[in-house]
């Protein structure tokens, strides 16, 4: 990178070369950093105050220096880029830098196996040089195999006869108005040539796509790199019955990307994570909390409102053996009975032969064949190896001009499959689309499709290329991480324009859709919905009269205040707190006498027990109208300990069972102790009660290391 005084001087109404040249470099070696790349970095400066290179000698390679040697990018260089380079006062030889990044690179890659060596120059062409040794460089950067690409603030461009010179002209770029061509000096035309002349030497005429300009790489750079993967191979044996077998191969098609889980937990003031140390320990639920060793524990299974242990030697007993990694062809079908709904798993495996195996070649590629004719797919057993879960699925032939392959995509089982059962909407009259109306949608759905048809040339192009967006969630999170990283103190930025213009819908799309949405929006006109009165029912006509009369003679229960309606009094007699009703049924019977509060406040927890050890939303909704049900009554017979009592020991419930979910509604609505201010038998205070909602947080156990399923680079990562 060029930091003489020449690169800091600002544009007119724009920035400095200098800062956009730092800009291009951060965005290069941030992508680099989160790509997890392998490759290797060193940055030379030229144009700096000082001198710090191997080559240099009294008169030759001054004000060069070697900033960071070859070594894999971090957030240590970005940092460097970002706040410790500053504009030099000196001119520097970009040839003379050139040699030296010849140097850095030949003397730091000897004993390393790499795949290319390659230099970036990022100058504004402003210093003066000497060509001298120009046909000698040349030469050098072939012999070595280094590539080479240049980075400037203008934008060359291609000959079209409007210059003064024969061999090109500079043009101005949209995207830069403070480089027009009468802006350029001679020195800069001068490097231009030389520029040239190397690019074409080394690459012929497309050398001088090589030459790029700040702006450019500044939109082509602000998207993330993603994370680098190569598809390892899964050799292993086709097996059609106990006779035929090909010897294969497959990689990974398709696979859902996610970001590594390298979350550390670290000292808030070091930052290191060996000043914490985790310890999990197990104590028996005493008033001494006595320590059990861990060899001392056993797992269980709840099995309704009993746990079931199981210990390490069943669960291994249990598991269902395989010899070793599968893939056998359990028979044909078909391809229209595996219908696209039933695709599932987080892979796609494409089969090849084994690699100069013709047998294998021939043997597959007659069943590919036989299968594309026969309009036939197979169905298949797949087991990654003797520690992954068995799974079926479909094998589909796949032709290309290239190649040609089995697809490999996973079946449900019967428990794996849902089905809903939805009323037609073609049944209710009133919302029967008319002719105009579906004209309309379907007007829509054409205007909006992603896909251009040219009837001429016979071409579909992709308007919303979905293979080429990187994901919005990695580009966001490896934004803040890189903000967090640099500036610790400052608050995240806001979410990149460009990453939200990622997902709007193409403009072309946007403008074919306007009409058919205008005639959507008058066939379909919005009205506001009038709410209509209340209706009058019977239980409303002949409720009981709870206003006070002349005389106040209005009766009241014992207990005051609370009515029952006629809908409570025709449902019979009730004996026990039941299934169907259980909140009602036990505010029926504290009023009948017929047994205690306690005899009844049992039945009703008896029930709430059952409702929890079904761990289903619907039976906690149940389960919190008997809690609400109990505090109410609670109150009203002065049972308030009893009560909380019984929210005590749920508690300790839901922890032993792991019913967070449930205790969260119970925190949402605010069931807790009934204290002293509303209850004057109570012993608990407000603030115990409120203290009371809260949960204590467990440890989370340790992942497990391995997890099943055939995933052939998690595989790797655990080795």
């Amino acid at each position: 990178m060029d930091v003489g005084f020449a690169m800091s001087n600002p544009s007119p109404g724009g920035e400095s070369p200098f800062e956009q040249a730092k800009k291009v470099m951060t965005m290069f070696v941030q992508r680099q950093v989160f790509a997890e790349s392998k490759d290797e970095i060193a940055l030379v400066l030229f144009g700096t105050d000082g001198t710090e290179n191997a080559l240099a000698q009294a008169d030759q390679y001054q004000n060069i220096t070697v900033h960071r040697h070859l070594m894999l990018p971090d957030f240590d260089l970005l940092e460097d880029i970002e706040s410790k380079i500053q504009p030099g006062s000196q001119h520097a030889d970009v040839l003379d830098a050139l040699v030296v990044c010849m140097d850095v690179i030949q003397q730091e890659t000897v004993g390393k196996k790499f795949d290319k060596r390659h230099i970036e120059v990022f100058t504004d062409l402003s210093s003066p040089f000497s060509k001298d040794q120009l046909d000698v460089i040349i030469h050098n950067l072939k012999q070595s195999g280094i590539s080479l690409q240049f980075f400037l603030p203008f934008t060359l461009g291609k000959e079209d006869g409007t210059g003064d010179r024969g061999d090109g002209n500079l043009r101005l770029d949209h995207h830069e108005p403070s480089f027009p061509q009468k802006g350029i000096t001679e020195q800069q035309k001068e490097g231009i040539e030389v520029v040239k002349r190397v690019m074409i030497s080394l690459e012929g005429e497309d050398g001088l796509d090589e030459i790029y300009s700040f702006s450019e790489s500044l939109r082509q750079l602000c998207v993330f790199k993603k994370i680098e993967r190569c598809s390892v191979p899964w050799p292993c044996q086709l097996t059609i019955g106990s006779h035929l077998s090909i010897k294969i191969v497959a990689y990974k098609s398709i696979i859902q990307e996610k970001i590594k889980k390298t979350w550390k937990v670290v000292d808030a003031i070091t930052l290191k994570k060996e000043d914490i140390q985790k310890e999990t320990v197990y104590c028996l639920n005493d008033d001494d909390e006595t320590e059990v060793p861990k060899e001392d524990t056993i797992q269980g299974f709840r099995y309704g409102s009993d746990i079931v242990p199981f210990s390490k030697v069943d669960e291994e007993q249990m598991k269902y053996k395989l010899e070793g990694k599968c893939f056998s062809v359990l028979g044909f079908c078909r391809s229209s009975q595996v219908q696209r709904k039933f695709f599932m798993g987080n892979q796609v495996l494409k089969v090849f032969a084994t690699k100069n195996d013709e047998a294998a070649a021939v043997a597959l590629s007659s069943l590919i064949h036989a299968l594309d004719e026969l309009n036939m797919v197979a169905i298949v057993r797949y087991a990654y190896d003797k520690r992954a879960n068995l799974q079926v699925g479909v094998a589909f032939p796949h032709i290309k001009d290239a190649y040609e392959c089995l697809v490999y995509m996973q079946l449900p089982f019967m428990e794996d499959l849902r089905q809903y059962m939805f009323s037609s909407l073609k049944n209710n009259k009133k919302y029967t689309p008319t002719e105009a109306q579906l004209n309309a949608v379907d007007a829509l759905i054409d205007s909006m499709s992603l896909v251009k048809k040219d009837e001429e040339e016979d071409t579909i192009e992709d308007l919303f290329p979905t293979t080429k967006i990187p994901n919005p969630q990695f580009q966001r999170f490896f934004q803040c991480l890189l903000h967090r990283a640099l500036y610790p103190q400052e608050p995240l930025p806001p979410i990149q324009q460009h990453i939200l213009n990622m997902l709007d819908p193409p403009t072309e799309v946007i403008a074919k859709s306007q009409i058919a949405l205008s005639e959507i929006k008058t066939l379909f006109p919005l009205t506001e919905a009038i709410k209509k009165k209340d209706q009058i029912t019977a239980q409303d006509i002949f409720q009981d009269n709870h206003e006070e009369g002349p005389d106040s003679k209005k009766r009241k229960t014992e207990e005051g205040g609370i009515h029952f309606s006629i809908t409570s009094m025709t449902e019979g007699s009730v004996t026990s707190v039941g299934s169907v009703n259980p909140a009602e049924n036990f505010r029926v019977l504290v009023r009948q006498k017929n047994a205690s509060f306690e005899e009844v406040s049992h039945q009703l927890i008896s029930r709430i027990e059952q409702f929890l050890d079904t761990n289903e939303t619907l039976y906690f909704m149940k389960s919190m109208d008997c809690i609400k049900a109990f505090r109410e009554e609670a109150i009203q017979f002065s049972e308030e300990q009893r009560f909380n009592s019984f929210l005590k020991a749920l508690q300790e419930k839901v922890k032993t069972k792991q019913l967070n979910h449930f205790w969260e509604i119970v925190v949402q609505d605010g069931i807790t102790l009934i204290s002293k201010d509303e209850a004057s038998g109570s012993s608990v205070t407000a603030e115990e009660a409120k203290k009371f909602l809260a949960l204590e947080e467990k440890p989370d156990e340790e992942a497990a290391i391995y997890e099943e399923g055939g995933d052939v680079d998690d595989l790797l990562d655990m080795i």
